[in-house]
């Protein structure tokens, strides 16, 4: 009897082909991950200003630098976020930037001219601020025209009632601010909102809240997306409506609800913005929607939907605040901010769509 010949050293063990399968799969998941290409980009970003950093004593790479840029992040991340379900959901919401001015001129008028109740003033602006959208939401999913144009509408009335409505209700004077910082609740809205946390001997000044309030809706973003009915829901509608229509998924509804969830995170941030200096000003806010949508297309939410994360968006939140920050610790002329800003949108959308055609083709 002949003895079996062994394998060969080309023929995969049955070990060896397992553990490659499983490697292949890992590659397959970790490609399908959207916000991929945001995490990659962060790193680099971070790693630029790290080299670059001109501070005495590299302030980038301590509390100083990380509170800098983690606060201009939590305010385009707290708004980007929802923002970018949206994106996911098919739609745009241009009017996100002025709403956070109006929220915060509407506080200011509520507490600070009309004596009202800060928390009674907060409610006030909260069912503003679902008004607001609730009038793009039932007007995009009822006549079916294109969000780009609801929402510019919404914009340019907002913003025209940011200016002409402040100037006629507070004397000609495009800033309202609270003259008696003892009003009541005010203190109470300070802390919950404005106020600061982990102060120490290198930061006196301490954590902004508002990181905390970024985490907070990044958390329930992503697990809404994740975990839940609706966050399925979200990607149908965005991916074919058509189809998701058939299969039993509201349409209308998922958007309508999308569109009040953007208006109240705008919301957020006008409070936010009023609680710490007690004061706002006419088109505060204005131009904010397009680094709302930025952060999320550099997160890897995609521009047609159906494809994106709650992670990723916070992350290119994270992106834009390193970026505008980055800037001034690196020493460089602020003026240059935007074409940095637009060379990492050009790359985040290359590198997503490369990302993202791949994976599709990995699931084939």
């Amino acid at each position: 009897m002949s003895a079996t010949a062994p394998p060969t050293p080309t023929t995969p063990r049955p070990q060896e082909g397992e553990q490659r399968m499983l490697e292949a799969r890992l590659l397959t998941r970790t490609l399908r991950r959207p916000e991929l290409g945001a995490f990659l980009g962060a790193v680099a970003v971070f790693v630029l200003f790290t080299l670059t950093d001109s501070t005495p004593g590299h302030l980038w790479l301590g509390q100083i630098g990380l509170s800098a840029w983690l606060s201009q992040a939590s305010f385009f991340g707290i708004v980007a976020v929802p923002v970018g379900l949206l994106m996911i959901a098919g739609e745009f919401d241009l009017s996100t930037g002025v709403m956070t001015g109006v929220t915060a001129i509407l506080m200011a008028l509520l507490v600070g001219k009309w004596h009202l109740d800060a928390w009674l003033a907060l409610l006030v602006t909260v069912v503003f601020a679902l008004l607001v959208g609730l009038f793009n939401g039932v007007l995009v999913a009822v006549t079916g025209l294109p969000s780009f144009i609801i929402t510019l509408a919404s914009f340019f009335i907002l913003r025209g009632a940011s200016v002409g409505g402040v100037l006629l209700l507070n004397q000609s004077s495009t800033q309202v601010s609270v003259a008696n910082t003892h009003s009541a609740g005010l203190a109470s809205l300070h802390t919950i909102f404005g106020s600061s946390f982990a102060a120490s001997a290198t930061l006196q000044s301490g954590y902004t809240t508002a990181i905390i309030w970024f985490a907070v809706v990044t958390a329930i973003c992503t697990w809404v997306l994740g975990r839940t009915a609706f966050g399925n829901w979200i990607f149908a509608v965005g991916g074919d409506p058509g189809a998701a229509r058939n299969m039993g998924v509201p349409v209308k509804r998922t958007k309508i609800v999308m569109f009040l969830v953007t208006a109240l995170a705008a919301a957020l941030v006008g409070v936010i913005s009023f609680a710490q200096s007690y004061s706002a000003v006419s088109e505060q806010g204005v131009g904010y929607e397009f680094f709302y949508i930025i952060a999320a297309v550099v997160g890897g939410c995609l521009l047609t939907g159906g494809y994106g994360s709650a992670i990723g968006a916070a992350i290119g939140a994270c992106v834009i605040g390193m970026a505008f920050e980055g800037v001034i610790y690196a020493g460089w002329d602020s003026s240059w901010d935007f074409a940095f800003l637009g060379g990492i949108l050009v790359l985040a959308v290359v590198v997503n769509t490369v990302v993202y055609r791949r994976a599709m083709r990995a699931r084939r």
